[in-house]
């Protein structure tokens, strides 16, 4: 049951820090969520592309809205690489507001007040969901490298075994971003008699080498951290700061545009109007970029990011179906609505055209929307009116056709 005790919830392993020891706030939440959580005994085993029956594990998750007597409005939204289970909800170590709620919440394209909305932290990450931070019962020690490597699929599989958990047959809407996206290809094509609506958003049907390269920049900065200690930092009260912040640092600019860059920053000097001859960071966007990477580390585990950067490197839906893209969707009745930016340089546009022409290939219906923005890739989780129209008539369309 939800919220059961549990032996796996233990306080959080201290960690070195320039003044002592102190609790770490990222593995906290690892251990001790503050959102419900969905545990899954011996009895229920999460099969995973590994090879590796998990048992037992857990899922931590959030929703909003109510679901209604039939149970057929509920929604699905799955999170991004560094996302998480508060969607609509203040977050418990930034105490920041819900990180889509620009789309998300009463009257707006994914209503509250109509739907049953349900996000869950993916298998592997570190806000409560079982991953490397938690504790391995055979050890009582934290996973670490020894967690079984991860894949899209497996965190779809485990996000089916929650919708179960809370009653609900099949979904109305699968809705997610980048690698939440991923989440949502890979529910249409392994449960399509489960996905009424489907929208994936600044996504693609399988990681690009550029992007492959991208993270293994970041996942060799975290490991060449010597408090990395061969991915048992954990135990040894040490966190890789330094890599976890460059890696986040060189994703972050991913993330992003040019023009959006040169429009917040420029090269306009941190500190008055001229350089200061040092390695200090002179210009804006130096600050920023250090900003992004301090306040990362204290938010997320450094081996979970090394798992799910891995996780989407691995993702390949044209090749788990022959080769074929277009037959991961043969035959399905869900319908989609793609969705990309123009200043996307991380998941360009074509990439959301490859996936638009295999649904037209599988006769599925599909609408396709390319969002004209200078905000790169994070404009999915920004105020883009053109964004927030066309999802409000893909899923009004949609909430009609289901009878809702």
């Amino acid at each position: 049951m939800d919220n059961a005790p549990d032996t796996a919830l233990r306080s959080a392993p201290a960690v070195e820090s320039g003044r002592g020891m102190r609790p770490s706030p990222e593995t906290s939440q690892a251990l001790e969520p503050q959102s419900p959580v969905a545990r899954f005994g011996p009895d229920r085993p999460l099969a995973m592309d590994a090879g590796v029956n998990l048992s037992p594990f857990q899922i931590a998750y959030q929703t909003a809205g109510t679901l209604n007597a039939d149970r057929s409005n509920a929604v699905l939204i799955c999170h991004a690489l560094t996302g998480d289970q508060h969607f609509a909800h203040r977050h418990p170590v930034t105490a920041k507001p819900g990180w889509w709620e620009t789309l998300v919440g009463p009257g707006k394209p994914v209503d509250t007040d109509r739907y049953f909305v349900v996000c869950s932290n993916v298998i592997g990450s570190c806000m409560g969901s079982t991953g490397p931070a938690s504790l391995d019962p055979a050890t009582g020690r934290p996973y670490g490298p020894d967690f079984p490597l991860v894949t899209i699929r497996d965190m779809v599989r485990a996000q089916a075994m929650l919708i179960e958990h809370l009653g609900i047959r099949d979904l109305f809407l699968c809705i997610g971003g980048s690698m939440g996206g991923m989440q949502v290809l890979q529910w249409a094509a392994l449960y399509p008699e489960r996905v009424f609506a489907a929208m994936p958003i600044a996504t693609g049907p399988r990681h690009s080498a550029q992007n492959i390269a991208f993270h293994e920049v970041g996942r060799q900065a975290i490991m060449a951290d010597p408090a990395w200690a061969d991915g048992r930092y954990l135990e040894a009260g040490k966190r890789p700061t330094k890599g976890l912040g460059v890696a986040r640092m060189g994703a972050h600019i991913t993330y992003l545009s040019e023009a959006a860059l040169h429009r917040k920053f420029g090269r306009r000097f941190q500190a008055g109007s001229a350089p200061t001859f040092s390695f200090s960071a002179d210009f804006q966007v130096e600050s920023y970029l250090r900003h992004q990477g301090v306040s990362f580390v204290e938010r997320f585990d450094a081996n979970a990011y090394l798992y799910l950067t891995r996780a989407m490197d691995y993702f390949d839906l044209a090749e788990d179906h022959g080769g074929v893209l277009a037959n991961a969707f043969r035959g399905t009745k869900t319908r989609f609505c793609v969705m990309s930016f123009t200043s996307d340089w991380l998941f360009p546009t074509r990439e959301s055209r490859a996936i638009v022409h295999a649904l037209n290939a599988a006769s599925a219906p599909v609408a396709f929307v390319e969002v004209e923005s200078d905000k790169g890739h994070d404009a999915f989780l920004l105020d883009e009116p053109a964004m927030y129209s066309a999802a409000k008539g893909f899923i009004d369309a949609a909430a009609r056709a289901r009878g809702l």
